[in-house]
């Protein structure tokens, strides 16, 4: 029982270095949680810990990005699938949809793995008594929890980090009277797992499954263990204590009646690269987690927790937004959230959130080749919901929207390198499910071990999620937004422009003649979504879905871009450019909208969640409303016919669709419904047809958790902000009338600029440039346009009409 005192937080803090100051940037509540989605998380981008705070027994969920079930894919595992093609083409073309749907599921092949919960870390106390003034926080600016209570006259506190540049979890306890501290370290796992005791060191050590069947997908032995198999890991703690004592058990770290206490934990597994059997072929996980161990306790507390934070900010302090009137109501983060939701303003919650966003991508995605997932890193499922996986239909992909553009170029570092893992299996992919001999094909779902092939239990599994192969197409969109930021030409030589290519050539062999004489694709779908033919069938097997194809315009367009930029490749780029002639175009449908389907066919449900056929318009740069008003106008008909009720990670994506359109206040209206109070009932129930927002925690409710729309959100701020493609930088194009007077510092453009933009009023007042790469800069603000050089590493100031001032 917790007798609560709410304390007031001071309104402003202010960093060193930045030119203005911003809200604080911290969560706090006045109760341990009880559910997941209460926790408070903490991650080095690849060490993941929820802490729930207790005042009797502290509880902290464990991960490890590197740990899921699973092992290499069997690449040939349906190696006859592709040649079912021929006779679904046919049945398309003979418009018989009900057997094309039926003959698709032979293109059907194995689910992917499943992110794994480390184990559960608990430090048991031995208080007696009610606790009072009870605080539990995280700061995000420095990426540190702490607890606070006063019980029996003592004022306990507690401050948690996860070090990157130490590669362990650090715990500090302390009481405000000596040997006020008695406690246990103990240690549960869903895995199995052994622990010992071994001079001053409790160690753990376990292996996870080699097989794990998604949470949806009926099965009687789901979660498959073999001693023999399935990745190893190791968890190691130890107690620094000062004063008291220390006892070492096989199950458990005893302490007794120390003044201060550093727990130290150390994770490490075998995983060894995608194509690595990790029970045969892994790293020596025992090893690396006593060495992590070792090192960071040879150094004080103080060295540690300084690294971190000098790691940390230096990516996290890099951007700073200022809402004017952004006073910080001195209430718990879930009350403000509650009463966010009642209609009330808090532009302070409004920011809070968008840096969490980025404070997020910074503590779930440092690990290369191994992306945030569904969960980030934070998940305490043995069959966590959708796997954990990576759902390449979007979900990855948006995980990944705000890295660039809000100056977290290092955290895309994972995403990127992992395609390169995926088109190695993609290849198989690509001519075993496809019968493509040219490049490399992605589908719906991936996991760690960089599965490409379209999932569905060998024709079990619906069409509709199945059965969809553009992953790879839209995935390699990611590494020419990734050079148009850097400037990095020897990553599109080296790296980016093989993968880039690979992804057109599967698209080029693809796509085939319609009856008239147009390149669609065959067989097709649209992410998750249903058409009602005019007789009354409901299907989602088509030719020429309107996202495939918006997504293939958007690869071929940056291939040919790319073969330009490098001056290879005449013949292949001429080949894409005639295809991109010859394609199916977009289509307005009779109500006005954008046709998902080949055909004006309804919806079966009108407001789905998904609206990939919007590709073009974002993250796509093929739809505007200047350069194709019919296009857009389109567009906008469709979101407003799907409604505003949606999904989470879906609210993320609209916020940015709106954004695009220009129109601020549509998307701020999203943004506020983003932030909608969720419930954590722990149940972990699939609300598909809305009830997305925002749990207690501020992670993002789908409903149940998955962080896309924790990262969509974020990015939407940005885009609602300023928008650039390879043309222009387009300044405050969809500012809300919400935010009339504000700031916004560090954010980046493609062309290489940073930004700093202020406006009062709703109208702009200045901003600065910063130019990375030494290219021309393009400037547009309500009609006004200024083009001017730039030199790499000089900065340059402008007034309100576009004008640069004398340096």
């Amino acid at each position: 029982m917790i007798r609560v005192l709410k304390l007031l937080l001071p309104i402003i803090l202010l960093g060193p270095g930045m030119a203005f100051s911003q809200p604080d940037m911290v969560l706090w509540y006045d109760r341990p949680a009880t559910h997941f989605e209460e926790t408070l998380v903490l991650g080095n981008g690849k060490h993941g810990a929820s802490v729930f705070g207790g005042v009797q027994s502290e509880k902290i969920y464990l991960n490890d990005a590197t740990l899921w079930s699973g092992e290499p894919v069997d690449l040939y595992m349906n190696p006859e699938a592709h040649k079912h093609i021929p006779e679904i083409r046919e049945a398309l073309k003979a418009e018989d949809y009900r057997r094309a749907e039926r003959l698709n599921r032979k293109i059907q092949g194995k689910f992917s793995q499943s992110y794994a919960p480390l184990g559960t870390m608990y430090i048991d106390f031995r208080h007696q008594g009610d606790a009072e003034n009870y605080r539990r926080e995280l700061d995000i600016d420095r990426a540190v929890s702490r607890v606070r209570y006063n019980l029996n006259g003592i004022r306990y506190t507690r401050e948690y980090f996860v070090s990157h540049p130490d590669k362990v979890m650090v715990v500090r306890l302390s009481g405000s009277k000596k040997g006020a501290l008695s406690f246990d370290v103990k240690f549960q796992s869903l895995l199995k797992y052994e622990s010992t005791g071994s001079t001053g060191v409790l160690k753990v050590n376990g292996y996870a499954p080699y097989h794990t069947s998604p949470n949806y997908w009926p099965d009687e032995n789901p979660v498959r263990f073999d001693k023999d198999r399935g990745t190893r890991f190791s968890t190691y703690f130890k107690v620094v204590n000062r004063g008291g004592t220390v006892k070492v058990t096989d199950s458990t770290i005893q302490v007794k009646n120390a003044d201060e206490a550093i727990v130290l934990v150390s994770m490490a597994t075998s995983f060894n690269g995608f194509d690595k059997d990790p029970a045969k072929e892994g790293v020596d996980h025992k090893a690396i987690a006593q060495k992590q161990l070792a090192d960071a306790s040879a150094k004080s507390y103080r060295a540690l927790k300084q690294e971190h934070l000098q790691d940390y900010q230096s990516f996290f302090k890099r951007v700073t937004l200022n809402l004017e009137g952004s006073e910080t109501p001195g209430l718990p983060t879930d009350e403000r959230l509650k009463r966010y939701t009642s209609g009330a303003e808090d532009k302070a919650l409004e920011t809070l959130y968008f840096q969490y966003g980025r404070y997020l991508l910074i503590s779930s995605s440092r690990t290369r080749g191994v992306p945030a997932n569904l969960q980030g890193i934070w998940n305490p499922h043995i069959r966590p919901p959708w796997s954990s996986n990576y759902t390449m239909n979007i979900n990855a992909e948006e995980n990944y929207w705000l890295a660039e553009s809000a100056n977290l170029t290092e955290m895309h570092d994972p995403f990127l390198s992992f395609i390169g893992n995926l088109a190695r299996t993609g290849k198989v992919t690509a001519k075993t499910f496809y019968g493509v001999d040219q490049g490399w094909a992605a589908c719906h779902n991936s996991d760690i071990w960089a599965m490409s092939n379209p999932v569905g239990d060998f024709g079990k599994g619906e069409p509709v999620w199945a059965c969809w192969n553009m992953g790879g197409t839209w995935a390699v969109t990611h590494l020419w937004d990734h050079y148009l930021y850097t400037g990095d030409r020897n990553f599109l030589k080296e790296y980016a422009y093989p993968l880039m290519k690979g992804a057109a050539e599967f698209c080029l062999a693809w796509l085939v003649e319609d009856k008239q004489g147009y390149l669609v694709t065959s067989p097709s779908t649209s992410p998750e979504n249903v058409y009602l033919t005019p007789d009354g069938f409901k299907g989602a097997t088509l030719y020429g879905a309107t996202s495939d194809l918006a997504m293939i315009r958007e690869c071929f367009a940056q291939v040919i871009k790319a073969s330009e930029e490098l001056g290879s490749d005449m013949e292949f780029r001429d080949s894409l450019k005639t295809a991109m002639n010859r394609m199916y175009p977009y289509k307005t449908g009779k109500k006005g909208n954008l046709q998902e389907w080949y055909h004006d066919w309804e919806d079966a449900e009108p407001q789905h969640r998904h609206q990939s056929h919007l590709f073009g318009l974002y993250p796509g740069q093929q739809i505007n409303p200047e350069k194709t008003p019919e296009l857009a106008d389109a567009c906008r008909k469709t979101l407003e016919i799907r409604g505003d009720e949606t999904t989470g990670w879906s609210k993320g994506w609209r916020i940015n669709l709106w954004a695009r359109l220009w129109d601020g206040n549509r998307a701020y209206k999203l943004f506020r419904q983003l932030l909608t109070y969720v419930a954590p009932d722990g149940a972990r129930k699939t609300n598909y047809g809305g009830g997305g927002g925002t749990y207690p925690n501020l992670l993002d409710a789908h409903p149940p958790f998955q962080i896309d729309g924790n990262f969509g959100g974020a990015a939407g701020v940005i885009e609602m902000l300023m928008q650039s493609d390879e043309e222009e930088i387009r300044l405050l194009p969809a500012l809300p009338d919400a935010w009339p007077s504000g700031s916004i510092k560090g954010i980046r453009a493609r062309g290489g600029f940073e930004l700093s933009v202020s406006w009062k009023n709703g109208m702009l007042t200045g901003v600065e440039v910063f130019s990375g790469s030494g290219n021309e800069c393009n400037l547009h603000y309500k009609g006004q346009r200024i083009k001017f050089k730039t030199e790499k590493g000089h900065s340059y100031a402008l007034d309100a009409r576009l004008k640069l001032k004398r340096s």
